[in-house]
């Protein structure tokens, strides 16, 4: 066991008016399995790239062991086998098996090139590879993008059994299944705790809730308090009054009467001064809260309602892409209301019958066809079409801008990026736009195709609440088995 010490780091992109981090110190284990989470464009990544000796920065970081930054790039023609020898040298042929087979792949792949696995495989043998090396600690980088459930479910089994890693993921079911701590970078302070997501997330909303009921509290108190100050205040300016513009030879029937309203015009000062320095007091501690709750503001969608049952449907459909055939007959209906979800591993033609609800594909036989008029709101897996500003964006998908705008802005998009061009977004913000644009548009049906890859996990609650409660009608694909299980009414299972 040693530790990774990070003192006094500060760190900023040239151009930023304000730091990504500001003199943050922490000091993290070796041995834990560390699970960090936070909004998107906080810093997670850039923090990795720090621990990495990527970016230059002020402060100290140090450690007594070396840091190995996953997604690294390997040789497309390079035998699988020769990839995880040249990262792990020392390891023996027999370790390297092992590996592979904790993360249930075929050992065959050790003596395929690279290039010719699929997403999932060279997932894992990219990971296999760092685990196998000595003395290493791993900086994982949202390793699940892109994977279906049950890969999801194994690497998460796998990292479960390991130590020594931070590990960066949205997916609430894959960090409750891999860690053992949870680093939380907030708005204003980065947040260290043992545990996996959903204790930390419990945590967090009773010290919200918390928070915003002593804020509550304060609020009534600091009210009640300006109002008895004042009183007070006008009360010994009243009584001090008496005490002037007599001659005391002529009118006073007591000497001692002046002293007397002096000293209770005195008192009820001190009493105003003492409320005034407690309202003070109970203003500061009202501003110490609330700091870092994530509003996370309720999202809305105005879809619009079709005038028949069914939207869209599959009648005997196959499909063949090389030698295998998809779908084998595959017949369904998309109906009003429904939410439904396309279920599978990777592979098995969920984009492929997207493609073909929305027109790019056609089937070998069987037919997929539309209803008459329906209008379609599409969100693709790739952010291809994010260019330009946000304005000119809007503006090319004939967009309402200021509605647009503001979506964004529920999902947590920062206000001075709105004059940038999206080129510098980062991949989860590049995302958010492109449903942000979705959610702005008037649809019958929305077809979205893995739209959660890189969104944090406070959007994706936003996005399940708003999908849960409105009458929306849409067909997607998730590897986000939370996210499936709260927002699908249906499944489609595809083989």
């Amino acid at each position: 066991m040693s530790l990774i010490s990070i003192s006094d780091l500060t760190f900023g992109y040239d151009g930023s008016t304000e730091n990504v981090f500001e003199n943050v110190s922490l000091n993290l284990d070796t041995s834990w399995r560390l699970g960090l989470t936070g909004r998107n464009g906080r810093g997670k990544t850039t923090l990795l790239r720090l621990l990495a000796g990527e970016l230059e920065y002020r402060g100290k970081i140090s450690a007594g062991v070396g840091f190995e930054y996953f997604p690294y790039n390997a040789d497309e023609d390079a035998l699988v086998m020769d990839i995880i020898r040249e990262k792990a040298p020392s390891a023996q042929d027999w370790e390297i098996s092992r590996e592979i087979s904790l993360l249930e792949a075929e050992e065959d792949i050790l003596w395929r090139q690279f290039g010719t696995l699929s997403g999932g495989e060279q997932t894992k043998a990219l990971l296999a590879a760092l685990f196998l090396r000595e003395n290493s600690f791993l900086l994982i980088d949202e390793p699940t993008n892109h994977l279906d459930l049950h890969a999801r479910e194994v690497l998460g089994r796998y990292l479960g059994k390991k130590s020594g890693f931070i590990l960066v993921s949205h997916d609430r079911a894959f960090l409750d299944e891999a860690v053992d701590h949870i680093l939380v970078i907030n708005r204003h302070n980065i947040e260290l705790q043992s545990g996996n997501f959903s204790s930390w997330y419990q945590n967090k909303l009773d010290r919200d809730n918390f928070e915003r009921a002593e804020n509550e509290k304060l609020k009534r108190e600091i009210k009640q308090l300006e109002a008895a100050a004042d009183k007070a205040a006008r009360h010994s300016e009243k009584i001090a009054a008496t005490k002037i513009g007599f001659d005391p030879v002529k009118t006073e029937k007591s000497l001692t009467r002046r002293p007397s309203v002096a000293k209770k015009a005195q008192k009820l000062m001190n009493r105003a001064k003492s409320m005034e320095a407690r309202v003070e007091r109970d203003i500061e501690a009202k501003s110490a809260l609330l700091k870092n709750i994530d509003a996370a503001d309720e999202l809305k969608l105005s879809p619009l309602r079709y005038h028949s049952e069914v939207l869209a449907r599959g009648e005997r459909i196959s499909l063949s892409l090389g030698d295998r055939t998809l779908f084998g007959g595959l017949s369904f209906e998309i109906k009003r209301g429904e939410r439904v979800a396309l279920c599978g591993q990777n592979g098995c033609g969920k984009t492929t019958l997207i493609r073909m609800l929305t027109g790019q594909l056609s089937p070998d036989s069987g037919t997929v066809t539309l209803s008459s008029g329906v209008i379609l709101s599409v969100v693709s897996q790739t952010d291809a079409e994010v260019h330009g500003t946000l304005v000119d964006y809007a503006e090319e998908h004939g967009l309402d801008v200021s509605l647009f705008l503001a979506i964004l802005r529920k999902l947590d998009l920062p206000r001075e990026l709105f004059s940038r061009t999206t080129d510098g977004y980062s991949a989860g913000q590049r995302k958010k736009v492109m449903l942000a644009r979705s959610l702005s548009e008037r649809a019958h049906l929305y077809i979205w195709d893995e739209p959660l890859n890189y969104i944090d996990v406070i959007s994706r609650m936003q996005i399940e609440r708003l999908l849960t409660s409105s009458d929306i009608t849409m067909i997607f694909t998730e590897h986000d088995k939370d996210f499936t299980e709260k927002a699908a009414t249906r499944r489609i299972e595809l083989k």
